[in-house]
């Protein structure tokens, strides 16, 4: 049985030495070292020996099996040592050629004017509020004092997912959910997507983003409002802008206004950018309406507040001089590698 043993072990030599790929060193090691391999057979028969030969044959077996692995390991780090130095020869690296250029991402422009409003606000003392983009027709229309019979809440205008859940049409219910949960003093934006059922044309998007603010707390009056905006109109459009106030009406503001900047083009004094007039509409705002404040649980006739809302699209759109809204949801590189 010795002679087998050694004789099993020249072979295994001779195999291993020819093996020039990893799956004929596998199969080999199979062929001699599996559980159906040589060296198992030739074992089985160790029961024929007597009690004197068995321990001789058992060491002379052990000694084979580790030759055997031994040449099967310094055989694989040859074969990896090959492969590796054929792949190396193969995938010669030119250094003169030029690299590839690496485009590094940046920000949509609507992205970085949200940055900056925010900026802007939080430096003044304001939170940043977030809410769900569908709500329910309670927080979008009845909170804010919006009557049923309002224009707004026609489904021409309003994107209906049932007749109590609608896509928001503007961040205002953030405003409402901020007063029912914390109590006065509160000053906050609340920033996001918003939902209206337009047509799409150069100044009209079925989706839209939008901020608003919010303060409330004992004696706020419409000139903190105006001094509020001030700030901001200098900050976003540059410290020569000036602001105006026009009456107007928003149901859960009263008084209400829109908000007028001078136009930074031309300095106020006309031109095609402001259509001749030197003003810019820029937003709309006013002081909060005690319905609505009643509607949060907070008393009218201890505090009061004023709100705020913007496109954040409409104010890029003028700051940037674009004149195509669309041209925001195109992803048109041409266009956005501008900003």
């Amino acid at each position: 049985m010795e002679i087998k043993l050694k004789k099993l072990l020249e072979n295994a030599k001779l195999e291993i030495d020819s093996a020039d790929s990893m799956d004929i060193l596998e199969k080999t090691r199979v062929k001699y070292l599996g559980k159906k391999g040589e060296l198992t057979e030739v074992l089985r028969g160790m029961g024929a020996l007597s009690p004197e030969e068995r321990p001789i044959v058992g060491k002379v077996a052990n000694e084979v099996r580790e030759s055997i692995q031994s040449l099967l390991d310094d055989a694989k780090t040859m074969i990896k040592d090959k492969v590796l130095e054929n792949r190396l020869h193969k995938e010669t690296i030119d250094i003169t050629m030029p690299g590839k250029e690496i485009k590094i991402g940046k920000k949509h422009p609507l992205t970085q004017a949200l940055d900056e409003l925010k900026s802007i606000f939080i430096g003044m003392g304001f939170k940043v509020a977030e809410g769900p983009e569908v709500e329910t027709v309670y927080y979008n229309f009845d909170a804010l004092n919006a009557p049923a019979n309002h224009p707004s809440r026609d489904m021409r205008d309003t994107f209906y997912i049932n007749k109590d859940v609608v896509l928001r049409t503007q961040t205002s219910p953030v405003q409402v959910r901020v007063m029912e949960r914390i109590k006065p003093p509160i000053r906050i934006i609340s920033p996001g997507r918003c939902f209206r059922n337009d047509t799409p044309d150069a100044t009209h998007s079925p989706m839209f983003h939008q901020l608003e603010g919010l303060v409330i707390d004992k004696g706020i009056t419409l000139g903190d409002l105006k001094g509020t905006l001030e700030v901001f109109a200098k900050a976003f459009l540059g410290t020569q802008t000036e602001i105006k106030f026009r009456p107007h009406h928003f149901p859960f503001t009263e008084p209400s206004a829109e908000v007028d900047a001078s136009c930074f083009k031309c300095g106020g004094k006309g031109c095609n950018f402001c259509k001749g007039s030197g003003w810019i509409e820029l937003l709309g705002a006013g002081m909060v309406h005690p319905n609505v404040l009643r509607n949060c649980g907070i008393d009218p006739e201890e505090y009061s507040g004023f709100a705020f809302g913007m496109g954040i699209d409409r104010l890029t759109m003028l700051k940037y001089g674009i004149d195509d809204i669309r041209l925001f949801f195109e992803n048109d590189m041409r266009f956005l590698n501008q900003f």
